[in-house]
C-alpha cells in the first residue's frame, strides 16, 4: 500500500477545503408532498426533511450538480431531477416548490456578508403555488414589499430591531389574508419570510420566519 506523505496530505487536505468554498442548504417548501431525501450527483445530501423545514447549511465546492428528490427511502422514480449550478464563494437556499405533480427546485442567493447595520434585515419570498401577487403591510397600512408575485423576490428592508406583526393582501387591496404577529427582528441579522402553503385549500397560508446566520 502506498502512504502520501504527511506533507502531500496536508496540502490535499487544504485543497478540498479551498476547493468547498460555497454552501447550500434545501427547503422544502411543497405543500402536498411528503417528507423528502435529497441527492447531490448520486450522495444523499438531506434525509428525511419535511415539509416547511430547511437543512443545514452544507460546505460544497463550485461547480454544476444533478439534484435528484426522493419521498423518504426511495431511490427510484425521483420526483424531481435536475441541475443546479452553484458558483464560487456563494450561499444558496435550494427551494423545492409547487405542487406535486408539478414541482421543481428554485434556487435563493443569500448574502455572503455579516449584516453590520446595526438593524434587522428582512426580505420576502413568495413561495406559495395558488396565491396571487401581495403586498405586505403593517398595521397602519405602511405597505413593506409591493406587488410581489410567486417565486419572486423583495430586497431587503432593515428595520429598528423590535416586535413586528405583518400582514398580507393580494396586491391593490386591503384584504388581509394572512397575518404574522409578533415577529422578533434581532439587530445585525438578516431574515428571510417566506410564505408557504394554499390559499383557501390545506394545509394553508402560513408564513416562514428563517434566518441567513453569517
Amino acid at each position: 500500500m502506498y502512504y502520501y506523505p504527511y506533507t502531500n496530505m496536508l496540502e490535499q487536505c487544504y485543497m478540498m477545503q479551498q476547493q468547498a468554498n460555497s454552501r447550500i442548504r434545501v427547503l422544502h417548501a411543497v405543500p402536498n408532498a411528503p417528507a423528502v431525501d435529497v441527492y447531490a450527483n448520486d450522495n444523499l445530501i438531506v434525509k428525511n426533511l419535511a415539509y416547511k423545514e430547511t437543512s443545514p447549511y452544507l460546505p460544497v465546492p463550485s461547480g454544476n450538480y444533478n439534484i435528484k428528490v426522493y419521498p423518504t427511502g426511495e431511490t427510484k422514480n425521483p420526483v424531481i431531477d435536475s441541475s443546479v449550478y452553484v458558483p464560487a464563494n456563494s450561499i444558496y437556499t435550494i427551494a423545492a416548490i409547487g405542487e406535486l405533480p408539478d414541482i421543481s427546485l428554485y434556487p435563493i442567493q443569500e448574502p455572503i456578508s455579516p449584516n453590520n447595520t446595526g438593524m434587522a434585515c428582512v426580505r420576502f419570498i413568495h413561495l406559495s403555488p395558488n396565491a396571487p401577487p401581495v403586498d405586505i403591510k403593517l398595521p397602519d397600512g405602511t405597505i413593506v414589499f409591493s406587488n410581489v408575485p410567486y417565486k419572486s423576490i423583495a430586497c431587503y428592508t432593515c428595520v429598528p430591531a423590535g416586535t413586528y406583526t405583518f400582514r398580507v393582501s393580494p396586491a391593490g387591496t386591503d384584504n388581509v389574508v394572512l397575518t404574522v404577529p409578533d415577529v422578533r427582528l434581532n439587530a445585525n441579522t438578516l431574515y428571510t419570510i417566506y410564505p408557504v402553503g394554499l390559499v383557501g385549500d390545506e394545509p394553508a397560508l402560513e408564513a416562514l420566519l428563517v434566518t441567513e446566520p453569517r
